[in-house]
């Protein structure tokens, strides 16, 4: 049986109870503000402390590298005794020699900052910044958004005039998609610190005429607001963005331009976008970034999904090359 253009009764079923289930999803982390969900915690892996090292530059990059990739084999060792076979396997694929690590701590949930390219001599930088449930544990699909993001620049530049490096930095303790962490923006203020020293660092690297851009997706979003002020970046593009608790993009107090999209089916939409506070604390993270209100440079995101923005093929994916790259006039509006 066939409704609409084409579209059968079980695509139609399909959709609405996707949609139904995306808005409980936001309903549960909206939720969680009031109800925090509690659970046994993981217990601690062991792991080596992070590699003591001098700010890189573009001559001890390698040695910086194969610093990193060593501490992160001795985590691997240290979580296979301890019985963690899963992190002990997350853990020895970072130590792979053909890994770029600028920067690895195995503790806890784990923190990784990877390079994907020459970073020395890139003229473009592009830093991603993850959400939520992001750790060594689940480094695989962030890992994948970078690679996809490297392949992509490389198609909108197919004469390579233009030299490109990703930066993957999960260098903050990411909050879980159901906590009351997720919905404040004490992460995010522990984390800004770290993602401004990280464009110093880069900056010690590559040299002033690099430009650089940060893509921040979900919470990742309000750590790159929270960093903004000034930072010397050209461009800062938020995507499936619960908000960045400014009233807008003049509030971040950033140089760099601003740029936000949504894809059309991503349940962040039904977060409600607003600011109160709530036991002593601030819950909520204000206008909505791709509202007339904030006053970002709102971008075409297509029809994709919270997990969808780096997906390769997507128009979220290549016009957020196109803003890495500097190509800003060709980047579709929404």
């Amino acid at each position: 049986m066939v409704s609409g253009a084409g579209e059968t009764v079980r695509q139609r079923w399909r959709r609405h109870v996707g949609r139904r289930r995306r808005a409980a999803l936001a309903a549960l982390v909206t939720g969680a503000v009031a109800l925090p969900l509690s659970g046994a915690a993981r217990p601690e892996i062991p792991a080596p402390a992070p590699a003591v090292l001098a700010a890189p530059t573009a001559a001890t990059l390698e040695a910086a590298y194969a610093a990193n990739r060593a501490n992160a084999a001795e985590a691997s060792r240290m979580a296979a005794a301890h019985g963690d076979r899963h992190r002990a396997a997350a853990d020895r694929e970072l130590a792979d020699p053909s890994r770029r690590l600028l920067a690895f701590d195995g503790r806890g949930a784990g923190l990784v900052t990877e390079v994907y390219g020459d970073l020395a001599h890139a003229d473009h930088v592009a830093v991603l910044v993850p959400g939520s449930d992001t750790g060594i544990d689940t480094y695989g699909r962030f890992r994948a958004a970078a690679l996809a993001l490297r392949r992509q620049l490389q198609v909108e530049d197919p004469a390579g005039g233009r030299r490109t490096a990703v930066v993957a930095w999960l260098g903050y303790e990411t909050p879980g998609t159901v906590s009351t962490a997720v919905t404040t923006t004490g992460r995010a203020d522990s984390a800004a610190p770290r993602l401004r020293a990280l464009v110093d660092a880069l900056r010690g690297i590559t040299g002033p005429g690099t430009r650089l851009a940060l893509l921040c997706h979900s919470y990742g979003s309000v750590v790159c607001a929270r960093a903004a002020a000034g930072l010397d970046v050209g461009d800062i593009a938020l995507v499936g963005s619960p908000g960045t608790s400014a009233d807008s993009a003049a509030g971040l107090r950033a140089d760099a331009r601003l740029w936000a999209a949504r894809g059309a089916d991503d349940w962040i939409a039904h977060v409600p976008h607003v600011r109160a506070g709530l036991f002593g604390t601030t819950v909520g993270f204000g206008t909505d970034p791709v509202s007339p209100a904030f006053g970002a440079r709102v971008f075409d995101a297509g029809e994709g999904g919270h997990s969808d923005y780096f997906r390769p093929g997507t128009r979220s994916l290549a016009n957020l090359a196109r803003i890495v790259l500097g190509r800003t006039a060709e980047v579709t509006r929404a």
